[in-house]
């Protein structure tokens, strides 16, 4: 317990951070030639599904697990599109090149490259990346900050908001919500003020700004949300499930807001849709 603690601290993590940088721009230069570009798009669903991935996505995981393999050879990976390679060692990177992809292929720049470090089984590092707008949101146990346009900023979640005032996301309710899940996301819809919809892990990037307030989701894989625990944790948020517990390894429905009293209001709802 004594070695966690101490890897956990800012000083720790410092080198880690940089790195995370360092994997966010040697994605970007492989995505961004190809957004609003051709991308090589197919389509991976099965069962009449539509579930696109392009050139973009393969070519910045890629990139992003070499720089991790040359320099980190020790650590864990699991990416979205080429699996799993030593998901139990003691850091593990959770990759995700390109949340979003049909924001990415319609044009749209709300599409993100996530991108989290867990440390025995925890994340404790991430970031939400957005390269077409020069912004990569980092979070960590000493902080949050956005890097953009050659300056940082200290990100801080909005608190004190009721769901009669609140801005609330979520992806595509039609698609992403199930059975009941959609009458819970009804019931907080009509209770809150303004709703957005289709900014993928870019609401959650909001939540950390402190520009919305909160984020509903279902059915995610761990890559679709590992990264932003650290980002809103960093923030002063909180990233909970449908029951208002850590979010599992899997993902699943998932609850990101920036004031827990906020997620107290709305969990009577999602409860009983939980899963």
């Amino acid at each position: 317990m004594r070695k966690a603690a101490a890897m956990l601290d800012a000083e720790h993590l410092a080198p880690l951070d940089d790195f995370l940088v360092e994997l966010n721009r040697a994605s970007a230069r492989v995505i961004l030639p190809l957004f609003r570009a051709e991308h090589g798009m197919t389509d991976k669903g099965a069962d009449g599904g539509f579930d696109p991935v392009t050139a973009a996505d393969k070519g910045a995981e890629l990139a992003i697990r070499e720089l991790i393999s040359r320099h980190h050879p020790d650590h864990g990976m699991i990416g979205e599109e080429f699996g799993s390679e030593r998901p139990d060692a003691e850091f593990v990177w959770v990759i995700d090149p390109i949340d979003g992809t049909r924001a990415f292929i319609a044009g749209l720049p709300v599409w993100t490259t996530l991108i989290g470090l867990r440390f025995q089984g925890r994340p404790v590092l991430g970031s939400i990346g957005q390269p077409f707008l020069d912004e990569i949101f980092i979070g960590h146990t000493g902080g949050a900050r956005l890097m953009s346009r050659g300056n940082s900023r200290p990100l801080a979640v909005r608190k004190g908001v009721r769901l009669s005032a609140a801005i609330i996301a979520t992806t595509d309710p039609s698609a992403c919500f199930q059975g009941a899940e959609k009458g819970a996301w009804r019931g907080v819809r009509a209770a809150a003020r303004l709703a957005r919809l289709g900014c993928d892990a870019y609401a959650y990037a909001m939540v950390a700004a402190g520009a919305i307030d909160l984020v509903l989701e279902a059915g995610l894989k761990n890559w679709d949300i590992e990264a932003a625990v650290p980002v809103i944790a960093g923030a002063g948020g909180l990233t909970c499930d449908w029951n208002g517990e850590p979010v599992g390894r899997d993902g699943g429905q998932v609850a990101i807001a920036g004031d827990r009293a906020l997620v107290e209001e709305v969990l009577p709802m999602l409860r009983a849709a939980a899963r």
